[in-house]
């Protein structure tokens, strides 16, 4: 149990980050699914989401500024990051025609590689585990990794 005034250390720090990043998926997949705006959406998932508790299970506590600024991010910047994602996928397979859920993830990882200063690499690692979180038994996972290093490249060419 640890202490709530005390600081959090870097590995509790990452493990928020990363779950900000999952929620951000769902609360991206959830929008689009429900209609929902972005005002609403982050505030029933940091209300009910946020270290809930299910069946016994606690979920991870967020990074919230992180969720709030993917979330603000994708809805804002979806028109560049969905060109950005065309630009990545097969022709014949353009972000209108993927699942939902990977539209969500790449909506999210977009974001963060075009808005954010989190270094390429860790955010194509990050958002690769999300998808084998989704998708554990396909092949999503190296998709997604294709797809968001070819995105990373083009919004960050001088990291790589």
């Amino acid at each position: 149990m640890t202490n709530a005034g005390a600081p959090l250390s870097g590995n509790q720090k990452r493990k928020m980050k990363s779950a900000a990043r999952l929620y951000a998926v769902q609360a991206l997949y959830q929008m689009e699914q429900s209609g929902q705006t972005t005002d609403q959406i982050v505030v029933e998932f940091l209300d009910h989401r946020f270290g809930a508790v299910y069946e016994d299970i606690e979920m991870q506590e967020g990074d919230s500024a992180l969720f709030r600024k993917l979330v603000h991010d994708a809805v804002n910047n979806q028109a560049l990051i969905d060109q950005m994602t065309d630009r990545a996928l097969v022709a014949k397979w353009p972000i209108a025609r993927i699942d939902p859920t990977l539209r969500g993830l790449f909506r999210a990882a977009g974001a963060e590689l075009t808005q954010g200063d989190t270094p390429p690499k860790v955010v194509i690692v990050e958002f690769v585990d999300i998808a084998r979180a989704f998708f554990p038994a396909g092949r999503e996972a190296n998709f997604v990794n294709a797809v968001l290093d070819h995105m990373a490249r083009e919004a960050k060419p001088e990291t790589f």
